[in-house]
């Protein structure tokens, strides 16, 4: 199988780069004052796309930390795909007018699937599907909410969408560092054509080494990343070591 892209992850919260655990807001580390220094530290790494989402925008349902996001599109070169309070046509150009490569829908998904479709249809290759889950069922708006839809059944009102991507977190894992939920992220990638990007969980090299084994039983689609945050600003992961890991 080719390689896997790693996606480090700077979650905004008061125009700071912080870690939650299990979408806890009030359960933030906070690891740099300076998006745009940090998103430049990951690039000077050798990463190669950056994961970045607005916390306080995806439970306002606005952008609130543009700021931020503007410094770190001003420090790097490599590419930005953005999630967080994304919830119209126009908000969704701005950014992408702005410098992000890809931006990630994700409440919208769930509640305004039109929406997705005809983001997908304007800008091709442009537009990801975050599909944020808790025992399985969708949650929204910044994680606040859970809802009776499953995780698989928002990813199959896609397929024929255009997505890039979906990128599917396991909430009760995010932060945890005890490791992805593979089972699910394996499920869901074999039953969709999607690519699909994992998240929520890692916690060492041998994380990622268990997923890039597995990864290429996913007979139908794909999974073509993983997303890593506080194992790397903890210093749990090297990052040459993980890249070379997920490499070819």
């Amino acid at each position: 199988m080719s390689g896997l892209t790693l996606y480090p992850a700077i979650d905004l919260k008061d125009g700071q780069c912080v870690r939650l655990r299990r979408g806890d807001m009030d359960d933030a580390t906070i690891y740099s004052d300076h998006p745009g220094a940090q998103a430049r530290v990951w690039q000077d790494a050798g990463f190669r796309w950056l994961h970045v989402v607005d916390l306080n925008g995806a439970f306002a349902g606005q952008p609130v930390n543009a700021g931020a996001v503007r410094a770190i599109l001003a420090n790097v070169s490599i590419p930005v795909q953005l999630g967080g309070g994304i919830r119209d046509l126009g908000g969704i150009e701005r950014w992408l007018v702005a410098g992000v490569r890809r931006v990630i829908l994700g409440s919208a998904a769930a509640k305004n699937p039109e929406l997705v479709r005809e983001a997908c249809r304007s800008w091709p290759g442009r537009i990801a599907v975050g599909i944020d889950a808790r025992d399985g069922f969708v949650a929204t708006e910044g994680w606040a909410e859970t809802s009776s839809m499953k995780a698989l059944d928002l990813a199959l009102r896609f397929e024929d969408a255009g997505a890039a991507a979906i990128i599917y977190t396991d909430i009760a894992r995010d932060g945890m560092l005890g490791g992805l939920n593979l089972e699910q992220t394996l499920d869901l990638a074999a039953q969709i054509s999607t690519p699909v990007i994992a998240s929520g969980g890692v916690g060492g090299l041998d994380d990622l080494a268990a997923l890039k084994r597995q990864a290429g039983g996913a007979r139908r689609g794909l999974i073509d990343g993983v997303i890593v945050g506080r194992a790397l600003y903890d210093g749990r992961i090297d990052p040459v070591a993980a890249l070379d890991l997920l490499a070819g």
